[in-house]
């Protein structure tokens, strides 16, 4: 097996992170991701177990963030707010003709 090229959590449990991190609520994080609870519940214990911190307490009928959460929070929701406008930007642009050089147009990815 191949190592990881990033030292990080797998992309779903990081995705469970930021929405529960984001809404302060597993179960609103389960709904907005279309799982369950108690799958958002195992992606963060997953993420925790690996580091070896919490990322939340529990507050009443909510949770809040660690300082660990929340250094985590903060560089995660940073980078997925440039991917999204990345996007948004290719997305907008796509309908513009591309001209790619012709030494490029024989090459393959992957």
């Amino acid at each position: 097996m191949v190592a990881q090229y990033y030292d990080l959590p797998s992309l779903t449990a990081l995705t469970a992170f930021e929405a529960s991190a984001r809404h302060l609520s597993f179960k609103l994080a389960a709904s907005e991701l279309g799982v369950t609870s108690g799958e958002i519940s195992r992606q963060i214990k997953a993420i925790e177990e690996d580091l070896g911190v919490p990322l939340f307490v529990k507050r009443g009928t909510g949770v809040m963030l660690t300082s660990a959460g929340k250094d985590i929070y903060s560089v995660l929701a940073s980078s997925l707010s440039k991917a999204s406008d990345v996007v948004r930007t290719i997305k907008r642009d796509r309908s513009r003709n591309v001209t790619i050089p012709p030494a490029m147009r024989s090459r393959r990815c992957g």
